[in-house]
């Protein structure tokens, strides 16, 4: 009887640990064999783009003043140069979005919306530099004029 109870554990045990075993093999060694486990994001770094002047302007189109963001591109690593060598193009489709933009919020019109600036700087840097360089866009500082 003792001696049933025992193999039995024992097979528990033994399935347990072959089991797990395997689950950890798999998801270490290949992991492209499970369909749910998100590829590894590859090494980045953050390309600062300098200071950018943006008019800040009503629903309306009403100019309500101006506003300095700062602002980082995370770009895939090794990337930096080339991104780097046409920030007066990023600059310039910045630009050309931000007048047409209500970034305006507050009472005073005076606080800029950062989620519509981030949103617009995204969209101006998948059209200079493509969809796939530019992963993120970072506001590290906004301060009105």
């Amino acid at each position: 009887m003792i001696r049933k109870i025992m193999i039995a554990v024992a097979a528990l045990v033994g399935g347990t640990a072959i089991g797990g075993g395997a689950a950890f093999g798999v998801v270490h060694f290949a992991p492209q064999l499970l369909p749910g486990i998100p590829k590894p994001r590859e090494a980045s770094e953050f390309v600062a783009t300098g200071t950018i002047l943006a008019p800040v302007t009503f629903a309306d189109g009403r100019l309500s003043g101006y506003v300095s963001f700062e602002c980082q591109l995370e770009v895939p690593k090794g990337k930096a140069a080339e991104v780097t060598q046409q920030l007066p193009v990023l600059l310039n489709a910045v630009n050309m979005r931000s007048y047409r933009q209500p970034l305006a919020s507050g009472p005073d019109g005076m606080i800029p919306n950062l989620e519509l600036f981030r949103r617009l700087m995204m969209d101006a840097a998948r059209e200079v530099y493509g969809p796939e360089t530019v992963r993120r866009a970072v506001i590290t500082q906004a301060a009105p004029i």
